[in-house]
């Protein structure tokens, strides 16, 4: 079993050395992740500047560039083979309802995807790397469990895992994404010269937390495992827009 491993808060984040060190005793795996936090860079590609590749001392690939970068480059320029996995984390914080869209976490295990191989992303859900051990445990549990009884075709899964110790965590539950408010708003600061500068502001607060949600497993102290998918297609809006087309000459 080869596993890429990659993430978004860096090649010197705990989360990333925590989920290497719980890989490794099963599958044969390879590091290649950005060089710098790269938190909220979704599906980014660098493609206005060419890109370096350096080893750091205890063998981890990192590039100058965004999560999506590092996974690209590992899977068309590194390998003889392509791995049988993708496994994206442990994230410093959640990625859940639309977090997804923006999470470079996500990001780098859907870049896996676009290529065929499996991937799996892992956040945890509190930041400070609180319970980290336990975070690991379960994402070495979760992929030893897929590598024995793989899903079909190539999945996508989303993980957050409650910053819990493990003998407090509960079982596995298979959720779909929440929703959240919009975001606050920005924080408006003002640079040395005098110009306004802004901050994206903070998440918003989940807006969907019911029963079945992934805001709803991890707030009862579960692992929230949700299947996600690249098609973006509106189907049931399908119908609506061809009538709306028609009625504006346009072809169905």
């Amino acid at each position: 079993m080869r596993i890429l491993i990659s993430n978004d808060d860096g090649y010197l984040a705990p989360g990333l050395s925590a989920l290497h060190d719980a890989l490794r005793p099963f599958a044969e795996v390879t590091v290649m992740a950005p060089e710098q936090n790269c938190s909220g860079a979704s599906n980014s590609l660098t493609l206005w500047r060419p890109l370096s590749v350096l080893r750091s001392a205890n063998g981890f690939h990192y590039v100058n560039g965004t999560p999506t970068d590092s996974v690209h480059i590992a899977l068309t320029g590194m390998f003889d083979e392509m791995p049988d996995l993708v496994v994206s984390g442990i994230n410093n914080g959640q990625n859940m309802g639309e977090d997804t869209l923006y999470s470079g976490t996500v990001a780098a295990a859907t870049e896996g995807i676009m290529f065929g191989v499996p991937a799996i992303a892992f956040s945890l859900v509190d930041k400070d790397w609180v319970h980290l051990d336990a975070a690991a445990r379960v994402a070495a549990e979760i992929v030893a469990h897929y590598i024995a009884h793989p899903l079909p075709g190539h999945p996508l899964l989303n993980v957050n895992i409650p910053n819990l110790p493990y003998d407090e965590m509960g079982e596995w539950r298979v959720t779909r994404l929440g929703k959240r408010h919009p975001s606050q708003p920005v924080i408006r600061q003002t640079n040395p010269r005098g110009e306004p500068i802004y901050w994206i502001g903070p998440s918003g607060g989940a807006r969907d937390a019911s029963d079945g949600t992934d805001f709803h497993a991890v707030s009862q102290g579960h692992v929230s495992i949700t299947p996600l998918q690249l098609d973006l297609t509106h189907t049931q809006m399908l119908s609506a827009t061809r009538e709306w087309a028609r009625a504006g000459g346009g072809a169905s």
